[in-house]
């Protein structure tokens, strides 16, 4: 894939960051005042994870906008790994903030003079799922199509956060069964959820941050460039991401008795044939003769 194309294709990503940002903003502000006024802790907490979605969908936005500006001398491969930073920081703030829900959720649950919610709520939550999960499908498509991994990951959290607004609505139809602590207790959950969300960003983020690298990928990159001819043995190849793309640096044992232009084309068929795979943005191929 050409830069040019993945610098396009992070414009379209960019789509899907907004278009999360105002559904967030909308259905945030909805469920904290619907929460407060039907007295569901559940639904103040769903919209308390709403709210650390505007901050994650915009660390996306700005971390794609970012990766778009070109290399230049303090950045030579570019700054792919914008976005990258971007969803580390928003991880941060999430798991503050679902810290934060769990504490008011648990306290919530030991008190004596707890409320049943009204009704409205559950229709309140049932609205908002629904929403997020056409959102959901929106990016997941866009994702699959430009083949972001950021963007899938925003999919992904638009999933889990209709999963939550379901899981709340649950807690709240159980309290009107006389269980009103069970609509505390689906607070619990969504925050267990939202430090859940952010963990597993983190971990991605800083599984790329630290140059580690899918191996099943590895395994793959290495059959790719075995089937390429002149080859008789990749004595090493590793890889790194730079945003969702990466660079592979791989070292060939080749035929002994190949003239420098026939080395130099096996080597330029290895390149090739690795760039075929749409992630990989360079290669770094170097080569030795085989004993």
């Amino acid at each position: 894939m050409e830069q040019q194309q993945r610098f396009e294709n992070l414009k379209l990503g960019e789509r899907g960051a907004i278009i999360s940002i105002i559904a967030y903003v909308c259905l945030s502000t909805l469920k904290l005042i619907i929460g407060v006024v039907s007295n569901s802790e559940a639904l103040k907490a769903d919209g308390l994870n709403n709210a650390t979605d505007i901050v994650a969908s915009i660390a996306v936005l700005i971390g794609l906008k970012l990766a778009q500006r070109p290399a230049d001398e303090d950045h030579p491969y570019g700054h792919w790994k914008s976005e990258t930073i971007a969803s580390l920081v928003a991880s941060f703030i999430m798991m503050a903030v679902g810290i934060q829900v769990l504490i008011t959720a648990v306290i919530s649950v030991f008190q004596r003079n707890q409320q049943v919610p009204d009704l409205i709520s559950v229709w309140t939550g049932l609205f908002c799922a629904m929403v997020m999960y056409f959102v959901y499908r929106y990016n997941k498509s866009l994702a699959i199509k430009i083949k972001s991994q950021a963007v899938m990951a925003a999919a992904k959290d638009n999933m889990s956060d209709a999963l939550v607004s379901i899981g709340a609505v649950i807690g709240i139809i159980g309290s009107q069964f006389g269980f009103p602590w069970l609509d505390s207790v689906t607070a619990v959950i969504v925050g267990v959820v939202i430090c859940k969300t952010a963990w597993d960003i983190f971990r991605e983020a800083s599984l790329h941050l630290s140059d580690g690298f899918d191996e099943t990928a590895i395994l793959s990159f290495k059959e790719a460039v075995k089937q390429v001819e002149g080859v008789e043995e990749v004595k090493e190849l590793r890889a790194r991401n730079y945003g969702s793309s990466a660079i592979v640096d791989v070292v060939l044992s080749i035929k002994g008795g190949l003239g420098f232009q026939e080395a130099h084309n096996v080597a330029t068929n290895v390149e090739n044939e690795l760039k075929k795979s749409t992630e990989v943005l360079e290669v770094h191929v170097h080569y030795e003769p085989s004993k």
